[in-house]
C-alpha cells in the first residue's frame, strides 16, 4: 500500500512555475510507485478547478483568487484543508516546500495533524530577507517551531545547508540537489524548429546571443547584462525570457544605454518552452549574474544543454560553478564573475568568443557534472531513499 504525503506549495502547475514547483513535479513523477502525493496550493486564477489531478499529484486549490488578502488567508485556509484531508485520507507525512510553507504546516499541526514532516529549503532570497523583514519577524517563532520539529530537512545547496542550525534545528539535514531540465539533456526540438526560432528572433549569421531565463527581479542582476552590452561588439545581442516587476526598469535601461535594438524581451515563457531558446542552435552564451541564489536551476539546465555559462558564485552557485582561475583545484565548468560587475561579464564573453577550444573543455566538464548528481533520476532516487523513507 502506498504511503500518502501531503505537500504545501504556494504555487504549482500548470502556471506560476519556478524551480521549487519543477522539483516537486520531477520528484513525484519518479517516486509515485511507492508514494501517493496530494498538494495544497493557492488559487491564483478563479477559473482554475478547486481539485485537479495533475500528472502524479492531486492538487487542491484554496483561497479567493490572486488578491493580496487571499494570499494571506491562504495560510489558515491551507491548514484547515490539511486537517480535513487528513481526516479522510490519513497521510503518512507532510512536506513543506520552501520556508513560508511552514506557516500552514505548523498551524495544521496545532490543529491536530500530528504526523512527521519534511521541510525543503529551496529559497532563492538571502537569509535576512527570508527571516528578518519587518512583517515576517513577528511570526518568526512559528517558522522556528516548524524548523525545530521537522523530522528531516532537505537542502539543495551547501549555502542553504547552513540555515537550519541558525534557527535552532538539531535534527538531520540531507543534501539533495535539484536537477536540470530534462529537455536540456537531449535536443528536444528538431533542427528545423530551432532554425525557425532563429528566424522569428531575427538572428542573422554571425550574431551572438546572450541568454537568460529568470524572473525580472533585483536579485537576478539582469541589469548588469544590459550594462555590459555597450562594451561588447555590435553583433552581440541579449535575449531575456521572463517576467517580473523589473520589466519596465530594464527596458528603460536598455533605451538609456542605446542598446534597446540589441535586446529582446520575450516576456514570461512556460518552463516547457524555455529549452527552445536555451540551446546551442539559438543561443550562444548563458549569462546569470545573480546577487543571491539558493541553487539556480536555470544554470544547471544551461550546463546540461552544453552552453557556456557566465555566472556569479553567490549562494548555491558555489556548489557547481568552478572557474579556471578562481578554482584551480576543480575542473572548470563556467566563467565566474563578481556580482554587480558588468565589465567582468564583458571580459568573460570576449574570452568565450576568442577561445572555442577552451569552451569545449569547460562545457564538457559541466555536462558531465549534470549527468551525475544533477540528473532528476538520481535526485528522485536519493529523495526516496534518504528523505521520504524517514517519514
Amino acid at each position: 500500500m502506498k504511503k500518502k504525503l501531503l505537500i504545501f506549495s504556494l504555487a504549482y502547475f500548470p502556471s506560476h512555475v519556478s524551480g521549487a514547483e519543477a522539483a516537486i513535479k520531477e520528484i513525484t513523477e519518479r517516486t509515485s510507485d511507492e508514494y501517493e502525493f496530494h498538494l495544497i496550493t493557492h488559487l491564483f486564477d478563479k477559473s482554475a478547478p478547486r481539485v485537479e489531478q495533475f500528472e502524479k499529484v492531486t492538487v487542491y486549490r484554496v483561497g479567493f483568487g490572486g488578491a493580496y488578502l487571499s494570499k494571506i488567508l491562504f495560510v489558515p485556509l491551507a491548514a484547515l484543508k490539511a486537517r480535513s484531508l487528513h481526516q479522510k485520507l490519513e497521510f503518512t507525512g507532510m512536506w513543506a516546500m520552501m520556508t513560508y510553507m511552514l506557516f500552514p504546516l505548523v498551524i495544521a499541526r496545532l490543529l491536530g495533524v500530528r504526523i512527521p514532516y519534511l521541510f525543503t529549503l529551496q529559497d532563492g532570497d538571502p537569509y535576512d530577507k527570508v527571516f528578518n523583514r519587518w512583517f515576517i519577524k513577528p511570526f518568526a517563532p512559528l517558522l522556528d517551531y516548524g524548523i525545530k520539529h521537522a523530522r528531516i530537512i532537505q537542502v539543495i545547496s551547501e549555502y542553504l545547508g547552513t540555515w537550519p542550525a541558525l534557527r535552532g534545528y538539531m535534527g538531520e539535514t540531507v543534501m539533495v540537489r535539484n536537477g536540470a531540465n530534462p529537455k536540456n539533456f537531449d535536443q528536444y526540438y528538431s533542427d528545423q524548429e530551432l532554425e525557425e526560432v532563429k528566424v522569428t528572433l531575427g538572428k542573422k549569421a554571425g550574431d551572438i546571443y546572450l541568454f537568460i531565463a529568470a524572473r525580472l527581479v533585483y536579485q537576478k542582476g539582469i541589469d548588469n547584462i544590459i550594462k555590459a552590452l555597450p562594451d561588447l561588439p555590435e553583433h552581440v545581442h541579449f535575449l531575456c525570457a521572463g517576467g517580473g516587476p523589473d520589466d519596465a526598469m530594464l527596458k528603460e535601461l536598455a533605451a538609456e544605454l542605446q542598446v534597446a535594438h540589441r535586446v529582446t524581451f520575450l516576456g514570461p515563457v512556460e518552463r516547457v518552452d524555455v529549452p527552445k531558446y536555451r540551446n546551442t542552435i539559438v543561443s550562444d552564451i548563458f549569462v546569470h549574474p545573480s546577487r543571491s541564489e539558493g541553487l539556480g536551476n536555470s544554470v544547471l539546465s544551461a550546463m546540461a544543454a552544453r552552453l557556456p555559462v557566465v555566472v556569479t558564485q553567490v549562494g548555491g552557485f558555489k556548489d557547481f560553478v568552478f572557474d579556471a582561475v578562481k578554482d584551480p583545484e576543480q575542473n572548470p565548468t563556467a566563467w565566474a564573475v563578481e556580482p554587480d560587475n558588468p565589465q567582468q561579464i564583458v571580459e568573460a564573453v570576449k574570452d568565450i568568443l576568442a577561445h572555442p577550444d577552451q569552451v569545449k573543455k569547460v562545457t564538457d566538464n559541466a555536462r558531465a557534472l549534470m549527468e551525475t548528481e544533477y540528473h532528476w533520476d538520481a535526485v528522485a532516487a536519493k529523495m526516496k531513499k534518504e528523505v521520504f523513507a524517514k517519514l
